[in-house]
């Protein structure tokens, strides 16, 4: 679309009031069709006649902001009357954020030092035929909202008695249009409403609602007030030790609400910032607070939950259900790594490890494809990828396994949906971030020379590191050699040479195999096992579970061993280790923060550690979804719900179910590009009944049985 509109800002630095831009007109003839084209430097929320035009919340979203902006399109044929205003409330957003929080940068510096602004036009369409333009330009006008303050970090602050009467003069200004693209991922959107458990005093006396789920988004209230009555929120996603309301690993986020009442009966929540957050301090206000008053209104990017998982243990089911609001609460426009304290980034690593999960879980393929074309955008010209995209640490040293995003996440939507298209729009992407690794090793057909994260938060680190025990060099040469494989496998669906990578890829595995013929951790012994680098792949296998069986049947795996390693003991005969750990509720274990009451995936196994006191104030989201992705290893390997690499979108599906005896029963489903596919079984009168219905033909595998079926819902006995 070819905007005619002008950008148009405030005529003055406001600060850290949000403006309200306006513009009024009159429609003499019959309304046939009406179309409100928008997007803003910020965030925007826009009124018609007093009505909230869309659903859209923080609108237009996050991209790659210097190269891709959306702009969205509003029917709003049915809000125009003949006496017309428009008004648009524009947030810092993420446009004019201060992130990341911890580090002053020049780049940061300039994103927050940048104007705000808004583009618009109003398509009108009559009954006669005719047509009318509105847009933005000096015509409009600005002034102060009663949102006297909002931002991503530390909230927003409304003074509900407040009325704009100096409307000023707006200013046009120069901004690129040629960066503005129609709306391409999910609309985020208000989505579950989740009210208060309960409203107690802590044992320090503070005033306390609890949600009794932690959630992505704000918190509505409704209160009875006099005028200028004040209230002061804070948000929390635990209680310490003793019962009382904490907050210190939200660091220097203040996430808080400020508000003050208007006379009466009133009911307001935020509009252009978000929270992660279980608990509220109510550290102001009126009256004698009860549940009744409080909904928690979740928000997160309009993708549709196709997958489930159910299991005969409750404990178990706990836990996927901290997986799916992990998800929900991370992907807000963006895959971030938690959504409370001052970061909300959207680190590679997490993204990656999560893709498989994810696309299970729920449909996402818009989502990703939206992010990955954001990915290619900010990735650098030497093809380098950031640790966080939109890139916000500019600058970075590219970490294996985070830039690693950039193929296998391309790959993992086509496997998930089975459209080519994501490997033709990523192509480019996934061979420039191969060659850079290329080009800039220090050994060729290894990657050595970096700097990584390593096993990040792997549990074998040593004193005073956040990263595992494996080896940087080892844990970067075998994403080299995966990520090689993964455009070799992306060119030959869409017809590209890859000969070249094919020979790069032999001599990756022949030096991997000569350099590294000994695996030291758990990780090194997944990883050589899972991209296919080991020797023998059984024997090293067998060593990772001898190994496991050593270190008292526990991971000691961070971000990088812990996706694969039930996977890779499933697929090699260790099955009932596999669920072992996964059921294992002590210390280190999925279950663990299960049994702390945790209703999201932590970051750290020990984000409260067995006695009691919290791991870290420095890096301890409670809202971190990365060790979910062991819901992959349930649908694929528990349920046996498999995409079949040549037929991709579960054109054709295998279907093998692996039963633990540490369950009476599990099933799973996920609704495919195809229909919903579900496999189920259950421990009964001495056998197992397995029940399966796919709307594909499958290749069905019970015990070492192997069926053929076409499409159907059938019954089997083991």
């Amino acid at each position: 679309m070819e905007f005619q509109a002008k950008w148009i800002r405030t005529s003055e630095d406001t600060g850290g009031v949000c403006p309200v831009f306006r513009k009024g007109w009159k429609t003499e003839k019959k309304v046939e069709r009406a179309i409100l084209y928008l997007t803003a430097l910020g965030v925007y929320e826009a009124h018609l006649n007093g009505k909230r035009v869309g659903n859209y919340v923080l609108a237009p979203g996050w991209t790659a902001y210097d190269k891709r902006l959306q702009y969205q399109e509003y029917d709003i044929t049915d809000l125009v009357g003949k006496e017309n205003e428009l008004t648009v409330t524009l947030g810092k957003g993420w446009f004019r954020s201060p992130m990341p929080g911890w580090q002053d940068t020049p780049d940061k510096l300039q994103r927050m030092g940048r104007p705000g602004g808004i583009l618009g036009e109003i398509h009108i369409v009559y009954m006669d035929g005719s047509e009318e333009v509105i847009v933005t330009d000096q015509s409009w006008i600005w002034g102060e909202s009663r949102i006297r303050f909002s931002e991503i970090y530390d909230g927003e602050f409304c003074d509900d008695t407040f009325v704009t009467k100096e409307w000023n003069t707006v200013k046009e200004f120069a901004w690129s249009k040629e960066i503005l693209i129609p709306q391409e991922g999910e609309e985020i959107r208000e989505q579950e409403v989740v009210t208060a458990k309960s409203v107690f005093r802590t044992p320090a006396g503070e005033m306390v609602v609890d949600f009794g789920q932690e959630i992505t988004g704000y918190v509505e209230f409704t209160v009875d007030a006099h005028a200028g009555d004040r209230i002061h929120i804070l948000h929390g996603e635990v209680l310490d030790a003793e019962g009382n309301f904490y907050n210190a690993n939200y660091r220097s986020a203040k996430a808080e609400i400020n508000y003050i009442c208007n006379e009466g009966t009133q009911t307001w929540h935020p509009a252009l910032t978000f929270f992660g957050f279980r608990y509220l301090l109510l550290d102001e206000f009126p009256g004698e607070a009860t549940p009744e008053q409080f909904r928690g209104i979740a928000v997160y990017s309009n993708i549709r939950k196709t997958g489930e998982i159910r299991t005969s243990d409750p404990a178990l089911n706990q836990l996927i259900s901290n997986i799916f609001w992990g998800q929900r609460g991370n992907f807000l426009d963006v895959p971030t790594d938690c959504p409370q304290r001052d970061e909300r980034l959207g680190w590679t690593g997490d993204a990656q490890v999560f893709t498989k999960t994810a696309s299970y879980n729920f449909d996402v393929e818009r989502f990703f494809t939206k992010w990955l074309h954001d990915l290619a955008a900010d990735q650098m010209e030497n093809g380098a990828v950031g640790h966080v995209v939109p890139d916000y640490l500019v600058g970075g040293n590219a970490s294996a396994a985070w830039a690693d995003a950039a193929t296998i996440c391309p790959w993992q939507i086509y496997q998930t949906y089975g459209n080519p298209q994501i490997l033709k729009d990523q192509f480019a992407s996934m061979k420039k971030w191969v060659d850079y690794v290329t080009s800039h090793t220090t050994t060729p057909y290894l990657w050595t020379g970096g700097e990584h994260f390593g096993d990040w938060l792997g549990l074998d680190a040593p004193q005073g590191s956040y990263k595992g025990s494996s080896r940087e060099d080892f844990i970067a040469s075998a994403f080299y050699a995966h990520s090689t494989e993964l455009v070799i496998k992306a060119g030959r669906v869409i017809g590209e040479d890859v000969k070249a990578y094919e020979a790069l890829h032999e001599k990756i595995v022949e030096t991997f195999r000569n350099t590294y013929p000994e695996y030291g951790t758990q990780t090194e012994h997944i990883l050589a096992v899972q991209f296919g680098l080991a020797e023998d792949c059984q024997k090293t296998a067998d060593a990772l579970a001898q190994m496991i069986r050593n270190d008292g049947c526990q991971m000691r795996t961070g971000f990088v061993g812990t996706p694969y390693i039930l996977h890779v003991l499933s697929n090699y005969g260790y099955t009932d280790l596999a669920y072992t750990l996964l059921c294992r509720k002590e210390y280190p274990s999925w279950l663990y923060a299960v049994g702390k009451g945790a209703t999201t995936i932590w970051e750290h196994w020990d984000g409260i550690m067995e006695n009691g006191e919290f791991w870290s104030t420095d890096m301890n989201s409670f809202n971190h979804y990365a060790y979910g992705s062991v819901a992959d290893w349930i649908y694929e390997q528990a349920a046996g719900i498999r995409v079949v690499e040549e037929y991709p979108g579960f054109e054709k599906v295998r279907i093998h179910p692996k039963p633990g005896t540490q369950l009476e029963w599990l099933g799973a489903s996920i609704e495919t590009r195809h229909g919903k596919i579900s496999s189920r079984w259950t421990h009964t009168d001495g056998a197992i009944r397995y029940e399966i219905v796919t709307p594909v033909p499958a290749q069905i595998v019970i015990g070492k049985k192997e069926i053929k079926v076409e499409p159907g819902t059938y019954v089997f006995w083991e």
